[in-house]
């Protein structure tokens, strides 16, 4: 172990080849590998790496680069991975790094300290496409979790919570606290709950329905769009 200096950490098969996967490693680097060149897959095809920043490196630079999860878009051409603070799209056709790139909490950014003694920094958080890949939805902690629509760039974050989360009933946004005009309903930054996160959830392959796992409830909701609003509300089922 002492040796051991990079892992795998996620790994999946292309939706229309099945001679080609792709792994993630805690390095945040993927490898595309083809089995029709070698069954034993221990060089890679394609590298898809983002070049590093010299001057923002930290001591927890590499702990949250590191991948947790790694999906193929349905139609095969792109990837999506997720380390601690972002969401990011790769092109398959291109290797120099990610295409897209989302910030699902980089609030956090300035309490990784804390975050690194209470261990939630290692927390790996999933990530999936929506059935036509135009969305993409992850993770967060205080029960939220953000939804981000490709083509607009645009971020939602919803809360998945027993106590507001009656049948049928609507969710609505939520928004951070982290500076300036405070809104009712804003959540700030230090009152965030850790150890209520959402770590897995799953997309229908077909309808706008999703499962959510927040601690020992499974939450599934159903897009519905409403003309009263700026995005679309989610119907809600707890088990």
């Amino acid at each position: 172990m002492e040796e051991l200096t990079e892992v795998i950490t996620a790994a999946e098969f292309h939706p229309h080849h099945c001679h080609l996967f792709v792994y993630s490693s805690s390095k945040g680097t993927l490898r595309l590998c083809d089995m029709r060149a070698s069954a034993l897959c221990d060089k890679h095809t394609k590298l898809f790496e983002e070049p590093e920043d010299p001057g923002s490196r930290s001591f927890f630079s590499e702990i949250v680069s590191s991948v947790s999860d790694v999906k193929f878009s349905h139609n095969g051409r792109y990837l999506l991975t997720r380390d601690y603070l972002t969401a990011k799209v790769w092109d398959l056709h291109m290797e120099k790094g990610p295409v897209e790139t989302y910030q699902v909490h980089d609030y956090l950014r300035t309490k990784l300290c804390s975050l690194y003694e209470n261990d939630c920094i290692f927390d790996k958080f999933e990530c999936v496409w929506n059935s036509s890949d135009s969305v993409i939805m992850t993770g967060a902690y205080n029960s939220f979790f953000r939804m981000f629509d490709r083509e607009t760039g645009r971020g939602v974050t919803l809360e998945a919570w027993r106590e507001t989360s009656k049948p049928r009933a609507v969710l609505r946004t939520r928004r951070i606290y982290t500076g300036g005009k405070r809104r009712r309903g804003d959540v700030g930054v230090d009152s965030l709950d850790f150890t209520k996160k959402i770590l897995h959830m799953a997309w229908h392959p077909e309808e706008n329905i999703i499962a959510i796992a927040s601690t020992n409830n499974l939450y599934i909701f159903q897009d519905r769009v409403s003309p009263d609003t700026q995005g679309p509300d989610l119907d809600s089922n707890t088990i």
